[in-house]
């Protein structure tokens, strides 16, 4: 059978149709002076005073919970949850001030929920950002007794001279890629009929002969924290634009950014992609559809001239990243 997010159970062009439909609905009320940009994008900006901005995101796990239930491992979804959120913020050049976290669940279980938390912190600490509160639900009625789902929000700051919006970007200019750890936490949907559906499925503790550890390890590996790496960047003032490469894949997230009229013209050679996507593609997605749901290897992007490639790659280098050359703009 050949799968698709579709038959999953989930459909990114009606999610791309429902941020179209709250801009319809935002464009009856009287726009905000203070607010910079609009919806659709990685976070939003508000103007706090006349050099600086705040930057704010909301951001989930999704169904990447349910493989940590059935694998009893608990404590990178407190990565996943801050990766999405931090990730996106720093996008447009922010540093990430605070988090808050929501967690709704059918009946309140500390040893599990404790292990979301220490991740979260643990998170939280190594991009410098705060756990400032956040809230937990126990709802019965809507959850399991043994479901949840978490929420995360983020704020940043940014000075007007810092922001990164995509602007100056130009044909030709090049993107550079930094290696995902894996799937990060999106298209779970997906990957749970293809692995663990009613035919043939997988088990979860096995190191399967396309993998070189346990499928649950495989599958759990923390969506990778990049907010050092890009305010670094940052500071080069060669980045042009960021990308957080989340659900719909490179090109649509790449797409993002750029001006109208400009494209991502990817390799998708050029890097190694971690052993998880060879088994995901050999249990029915064809190489297009994993392109549309998957990083497949590449977490993060920056779009940087030509002239500042070798200087910006020795830049990251140096923090011990792996960046690698993916495509160019056209």
């Amino acid at each position: 059978m050949k799968w698709n997010y579709e038959k999953a159970g989930v459909s990114i062009s009606k999610g791309n149709n429902w941020v179209d439909i709250v801009k319809t609905i935002l464009s009856d009320v009287p726009p905000e002076s203070n607010v910079i940009g609009g919806i659709g994008g990685f976070s939003g900006l508000y103007r706090l005073n006349d050099n600086q901005f705040l930057a704010a995101c909301c951001d989930g796990v999704g169904t990447k919970l349910e493989i940590a239930r059935a694998a009893g491992k608990y404590r990178g979804l407190g990565q996943d949850l801050v990766g999405m959120n931090v990730n996106d913020l720093v996008t447009g050049g922010a540093r990430p001030l605070f988090f808050l976290d929501y967690i709704a669940c059918g009946k309140l279980n500390t040893d599990v929920l404790s292990e979301v938390i220490r991740g979260i912190v643990d998170a939280c600490s190594s991009c410098g950002c705060a756990l400032l509160g956040g809230e937990t639900a126990e709802m019965p009625d809507v959850y399991t007794e043994d479901g949840f789902d978490l929420a995360g929000f983020a704020v940043g700051i940014v000075d007007s001279s810092d922001v990164i919006d995509g602007t100056s970007i130009e044909k030709g200019d090049l993107i550079v890629g930094l290696p995902s750890s894996g799937i990060h936490s999106n298209g779970f949907s997906l990957v749970r009929k293809v692995l663990f559906g009613e035919d043939s499925p997988l088990e979860i503790d096995v190191v399967y002969p396309e993998l070189d550890e346990s499928l649950a390890d495989a599958l759990l590996k923390p969506t990778r924290l990049y907010v050092n790496q890009a305010l670094k960047a940052r500071e080069s003032a060669s980045v042009k634009g960021m990308a957080h490469i989340t659900g719909g894949g490179l090109q649509e997230n790449i797409s993002r950014i750029l001006p109208k009229g400009l494209h991502p013209r990817l390799d998708f050679s050029a890097w190694t992609r971690p052993p998880v996507f060879s088994l995901l593609g050999s249990r029915g997605i064809d190489e297009e559809e994993m392109r549309k749901v998957f990083n497949l290897g590449i977490g993060y992007t920056f779009i940087v001239g030509k002239d500042n490639q070798n200087s910006f790659i020795d830049l990251l280098s140096e923090i011990g990243e792996k960046p690698v050359i993916i495509g160019e703009i056209s």
